[in-house]
């Protein structure tokens, strides 16, 4: 009896530990000791993206993961699908497994801020990529200069509409400060030129949302030249909605996903600004690993941007 006791006992346990997996994860995460290593002895990094919907942040999780089996790191990936109540339940589920670091890519900069507080009482380190959290603080913030990277937008379209011309810029998601300083960059330097943002709308960094946006936007703003979109995926909705028109408007999108830079290269779109996921997910697991190694590691890292164009 008092096996059988036992071995039921056993079950239940079993059974309590598989249901506490986070919602979202890829793979199933191994509830790590209080150093924060798995079973298997590797100590355990979790990836908190923001969406896997969005090719940009694939390339991320890509370079993550390769970063990760050449550390000999675990790689505990979940993907919050763009709901920042998700997001905050799945950084909650890492803390609980006692993972070694929380590399976060956030759905909300201002809304994640309690989560890392929370994973900071835990003394588990958090990493920031490409998108920073507000009002907490993070062993390290790894992303490309979002402000340049507007600029540098600008910059170009000036060039190309000899300093004149009306302009619709698509937004990213609000409260996220990849939009807000991408707009910031773009919005300050064409203030300084003879150019004129006409139409501003959310898209949410969404290509089927870039599609409808750019086509009311349009429809409204008949006399735009061009547009800029603060990502590839609603620069390649905008194309959509260009698609059969006789009027030319130039296109310009952020991040040099492969359909973004396939569509410069078809001449669909006339620029991106290109940033480099998969070396943030790389920077983001070495980073991790010298958290881990108790070695210092920056505050800040930069990742270079390029404008890329057909010629």
């Amino acid at each position: 009896m008092r096996k059988l006791t036992f071995l039921a006992a056993a079950a239940a346990t079993l059974l309590a530990a598989c249901s506490q997996q986070g919602p979202g994860e890829s793979a199933p995460a191994a509830a790590g000791t209080a150093g924060g290593a798995a079973a298997g002895g590797k100590p355990v990094v979790g990836l908190a993206l923001s969406t896997q919907n969005n090719p940009f942040f694939v390339e991320l999780k890509d370079g993550a993961q390769k970063a990760a089996d050449a550390a000999g790191v675990q790689l505990v990936v979940v993907d919050a699908q763009d709901d920042p109540a998700r997001q905050i339940s799945s950084v909650e589920d890492l803390i609980q497994k006692r993972v070694s670091v929380i590399l976060l890519n956030p759905t909300d900069s201002s809304a994640l801020a309690g989560a890392v507080q929370s994973a900071q009482r835990a003394n588990i380190p958090v990493v920031t990529l490409d998108r920073g959290v507000d009002g907490a603080e993070v062993a390290s913030h790894i992303a490309s200069d979002n402000i340049a990277g507007g600029k540098m937008a600008a910059d170009f379209l000036a060039k190309q509409l000899g300093g004149k011309g009306n302009i619709i810029e698509l937004q990213g998601v609000a409260g996220t400060s990849a939009a807000r300083e991408r707009g910031k960059g773009f919005d300050d330097e064409i203030a300084t030129t003879g150019m004129k943002v006409v139409a501003q709308q959310p898209a949410n960094f969404d290509r089927a949302q870039g599609l409808s946006v750019s086509e009311n936007l349009l429809q409204a703003n008949s006399d735009a030249q061009a547009i800029f979109a603060q990502n590839d995926e609603m620069a390649l909705g905008a194309v959509q909605a260009l698609a059969g028109k006789n009027k030319k408007v130039l296109v310009v999108g952020f991040d040099g996903t492969p359909d973004g830079k396939k569509a410069v290269q078809d001449g669909q779109m006339a620029a991106t600004v290109a940033q480099q996921p998969e070396e943030i997910g790389r920077l983001g697991v070495e980073t991790a690993k010298k958290l881990i190694d108790k070695q210092p590691v920056d505050k800040s890292i930069a990742v270079p941007l390029k404008l890329l164009t057909k010629e």
